[in-house]
């Protein structure tokens, strides 16, 4: 081979080198792109994935919210209806002591006009707040507004019947203050 020869073929092969570094080159930018393009896909699928941990994690608690609410507008509401409650409680024993008052006789009718006042005014007012008395005489015994205290054996009366009253029972609208003692036939 001449020199000639040699230098046409180095640089032909330089050329091949050149074109080869080129599509080589090319390859490689098509390679970063590609893997650019994978990483984005990955980074997409991810954040999809956290997107849609974001809205479950909103649900939640938007419906522990929605609960709240709920929870807390029902408490209040109870609140309402039943504020007298301990009120009420506390006054029983005195309308209790009023009734005993007014079951005896006494000779001076200006003090049991003063009592009988005083508890009418008392029942009214718990009255006007939705306290209402138990109404048990002959009635049939219910344990849900009934606390029996004694039975009895009556002819001529069928068993479960009121058959005496010892104490008033109580009910706050429609939840029960104090049940009513009773003597109930067997």
């Amino acid at each position: 081979m001449s020199k000639t020869e040699m230098n046409e073929e180095i640089l032909e092969t330089k050329e091949e080198v050149k074109e080869e570094m080129k599509v080589s080159k090319d390859k490689s930018e098509k390679n970063k792109k590609s893997k650019i393009i994978d990483e984005l896909k990955l980074q997409i699928i991810e954040l999809e994935g956290e997107v849609a941990n974001l809205k479950n994690e909103y649900a939640k608690a938007y419906a522990d919210t929605e609960n709240m609410k709920k929870r807390l507008t029902t408490e209040f509401e109870n609140s309402k209806k039943y504020r007298i409650q301990s009120f009420a409680l506390d006054i029983l024993p005195v309308i209790d002591n009023c009734e005993r008052a007014l079951e005896h006789e006494t000779s001076d009718e200006e003090y049991r006009k003063g009592v009988e006042m005083i508890y009418q005014q008392l029942l009214n007012a718990l009255t006007k707040e939705g306290v209402s008395k138990v109404d048990a005489l002959n009635k049939p015994f219910d344990a849900n507004f009934h606390q029996a205290i004694m039975t009895e054996n009556v002819e001529d009366m069928e068993p479960g019947i009121v058959l005496q009253v010892f104490q008033n029972g109580y009910v706050l609208k429609d939840r029960i203050l104090r049940p009513a003692m009773v003597k109930v036939s067997e």
